[in-house]
């Protein structure tokens, strides 16, 4: 879809990377940076942000649609190199302000007054699920891929996402936050992070009909006039020793679990989390549980917040878990500590009760 009215720009730059236009009763936004799957970076947030504000008071928009361009997916997460490149030349104050807009847009989706529909098509990991996850209509196709993997560089999963995680079901919230584990289309929906699931041949109509279409028909039921029952996800099956080791109190006694349950993917996930940094999953572990306690996103946010940047600020783990992951890409990170046996038994609480320089909202 193209043409249609174009709200305000920044600049041309960020311009680019978000087209919006409108058409019908649609106004419709597109990630377009293709190259990097549509990865965040902060101009990219405030052009986002201005304009779901220029559409605010818009009569003409009645339905806000926001989804990628490119076939690899809708978004990617954020510029987590530009990130590592902020934090080592001590630009902390860089950091904070792009989590601020970031967390402050993911607010703006949740709470917008109209409509919002997320189509989180290819993959959405990260920063993708801040945009797509707190939207009212939440579509995911068979190629989705949805996943919170901040542990996976040393760090614990924002934009929201712990409070998502802390509302799936059983304890799966858990596992995906400290596994960084990818959900297929049918996974999202089970877990609460998506809503309909539309086959990716038929997102085209899709968006036309939530464009064009003259009655009075909401856009939750022109959705599901295009929803279709994917092939059931494979989680219950595995729900018996996910729940009974991810209720476990501590990092270290949830290996322990998986370990005594006999079962192969258990031992399997046992392993992945004796190679992620055991700082990341004590502090994870601790956020998705306060989370789930949250009375709303916003909360939520602020939760994270402190969490983020006391890993930016005070914590090691971060910058090394992108070194190793991206910058050098030797994959062998050095953790603090080293292993989750050496984990203090409140690991999680100094993220937690950190006071960031400037608060979030």
């Amino acid at each position: 879809m193209t043409g249609g009215s174009l709200a305000p720009v920044t600049d041309s730059a960020s311009a680019a990377r978000v087209l919006a236009r409108t058409e019908g009763a649609l106004g419709r936004v597109t990630l377009n940076r293709p190259e990097a799957i549509n990865a965040l970076d902060i101009d990219m947030i405030r052009r986002l942000t201005e304009v779901f504000e220029s559409w605010r008071h818009d009569s003409d928009v009645q339905i806000v649609l926001i989804d990628g361009a490119g076939d690899r997916g809708m978004c990617a997460g954020g510029d987590v190199r530009a990130l590592h490149a902020q934090i080592v030349a001590g630009r902390a104050d860089e950091t904070a302000e792009f989590f601020r807009a970031e967390y402050a847009l993911n607010a703006v989706i949740s709470e917008y007054p109209k409509p919002v529909v997320a189509v989180a098509d290819g993959i959405t990991m990260g920063g993708g699920i801040g945009l797509a996850g707190h939207a009212a209509i939440r579509v995911v196709t068979e190629r989705s891929k949805l996943a919170m993997p901040e542990t996976r560089i040393g760090f614990t999963p924002d934009v929201g996402g712990t409070w998502l995680l802390g509302r799936a079901p059983g304890r799966l919230g858990e596992y995906f936050g400290l596994t960084g584990g990818t959900m297929d289309g049918a996974d999202a929906v089970l877990l609460g992070f998506a809503d309909h699931f539309v086959p990716s041949d038929r997102l085209e109509a899709l968006r036309e009909a939530l464009a064009y279409r003259a009655d009075p028909t909401g856009p939750a039921e022109i959705v599901l006039l295009f929803d279709e029952t994917p092939e059931p996800s494979t989680l219950p099956a595995s729900r018996e020793w996910i729940d009974d080791a991810f209720s476990a109190d501590t990092v270290a006694e949830i290996v322990s679990r998986l370990r005594a349950a006999e079962v192969s993917d258990a031992v399997a996930t046992a392993d992945l989390l004796e190679s992620l940094a055991p700082t990341a999953l004590a502090v994870t572990l601790d956020a998705v549980r306060e989370a789930r306690a949250m009375p709303d996103l916003r909360a939520a946010l602020e939760g994270e917040y402190r969490r983020v940047m006391w890993f930016v600020t005070q914590h090691p783990d971060l910058v090394e878990g992108i070194r190793a992951q991206l910058v050098d890409k030797d994959r062998n990170p050095k953790w603090e500590p080293a292993s989750i046996a050496d984990l203090a038994p409140d690991a999680g609480e100094p993220a937690r009760s950190y006071v960031p320089e400037q608060p979030l909202f």
